[in-house]
């Protein structure tokens, strides 16, 4: 399993692409996770958007669209940031 993260660390650029991607993915995980919490965790209609506008369209759309299309507004990095203690 080493191997399979070698194209990381290959160069500086590299490894730096990797690892704000990596961290990117985690602003959009904690705050689509506010919706949530806000809605309740087990709201069946959130689940079902989550399913319908993320998950089943996939590829097919520009993430940006469809993640705007679920929150109802761009990004917000202040969950995150709570959720490491930071804020």
């Amino acid at each position: 399993m080493l191997a399979g993260f070698t194209h990381l660390f290959a160069s500086p650029e590299g490894y730096a692409a990797g690892y704000y991607s990596y961290k990117w993915a985690e602003v959009l995980d904690a705050d689509a996770f506010t919706r949530f919490q806000r809605e309740g965790i087990f709201n069946p209609d959130v689940g079902r958007q989550f399913r319908q506008i993320i998950l089943e369209r996939g590829d097919s759309a520009d993430p940006a669209e469809l993640y705007r299309a679920f929150m109802g507004r761009d990004p917000d990095p202040e969950p995150l940031l709570k959720r490491l203690g930071l804020r």
